[in-house]
């Protein structure tokens, strides 16, 4: 983790709302991990006092790419800035996704709730090229689920297909792809498109459809990895304000037992506390306690 004064290459609206940042920095290329992220400065002065935390979208040869909605005063600065200027920018930051489960997966499956797409790319990007993966080309399958309000929020569609991925769209209002919920599409691939194919999750989104996500994981018997979208004022775990609640390792351990004997038995509900900025923002869905 350094801070940076990164040149920005481009900073575009890609659709209502919606911006694309590219910013130079061999150091950013080299140390960032898909699913972690960087705190930028949204401006010259102390207004907005706090940084913004913002998840890596894509990892490139000279830089690194950030996805972004403008909705606040921070980020409406953010994206006034030009081509050519400098970025004030500290990372990476974080616990990123584990490329290689404990269980070797045939099919990677994404889900993206929302603006949750964003560090799903550069994922996406590092297992459709990660060596490991790529001997294996001929069984690997990337699945993509992205969920959205309407079609004008669905994004980075065509960019996860470039990379070979099949993908899925489900909207609240039906004008693109089903009108269904993203985890209902999971729930079919499942249970019938990926049930022999020992898939392995990774999830980003709301807090309720990220639940929704373990919960389907837990019944299946499939490794998840979520990444937990928080306010993460400091980015280092100092101020405290990003707690999530995760269960104790003894938990963890009698849950699996409990599972694995199939005991009609209370679970143990003992959890503590992690900060998500520096324990995460990727977590085993296994590993949160979910209320």
């Amino acid at each position: 983790m350094e801070k940076r004064h990164a040149k920005i290459l481009d900073n575009t609206e890609i659709k209502p709302g919606f911006f694309r940042m590219r910013i130079a920095s061999l150091y950013l290329a080299r140390e960032a991990r898909p699913g972690q992220f960087v705190e930028v400065k949204c401006s010259g002065g102390v207004d907005p006092l706090l940084r913004r935390p913002l998840g890596i979208h894509r990892i490139a040869d000279g830089g690194i790419e950030l996805l972004y909605e403008a909705v606040g005063k921070g980020t409406g600065l953010l994206s006034r800035m030009e081509k050519g200027g400098l970025l004030d920018v500290i990372g990476p930051l974080g616990k990123g996704f584990t490329l290689s489960p404990k269980r070797y997966p045939l099919s990677a499956v994404l889900i993206a709730g929302g603006n949750g797409v964003a560090p799903l790319l550069a994922l996406a990007e590092s297992l459709a090229y990660n060596v490991e993966h790529r001997a294996r080309k001929g069984n690997h399958k990337i699945h993509v689920l992205i969920g959205a309000k309407s079609k004008s929020h669905i994004l980075c569609e065509n960019e996860f297909k470039k990379l070979g991925a099949k993908v899925y769209i489900a909207t609240e209002d039906g004008s693109r792809g089903r009108r269904c919920l993203v985890t209902d599409i999971l729930k079919e691939l499942l249970y019938s498109t990926l049930d022999t194919q020992h898939p392995a999750l990774y999830a980003c989104g709301p807090v309720g459809m990220l639940k929704a996500v373990a919960g389907i994981a837990g019944e299946r018997n499939v490794p998840c990895q979520v990444s937990l979208e928080e306010r993460m004022a400091c980015g280092v775990g100092v101020c405290l304000g990003c707690p999530v609640k995760v269960l104790t390792a003894y938990s963890v351990q009698r849950r699996a037992q409990m599972k694995a004997c199939i005991l009609n038995t209370q679970l143990p509900t003992q959890y503590e506390y992690k900060m998500v900025c520096k324990d995460g923002p990727v977590f085993d869905a296994e590993e949160i306690f979910w209320e």
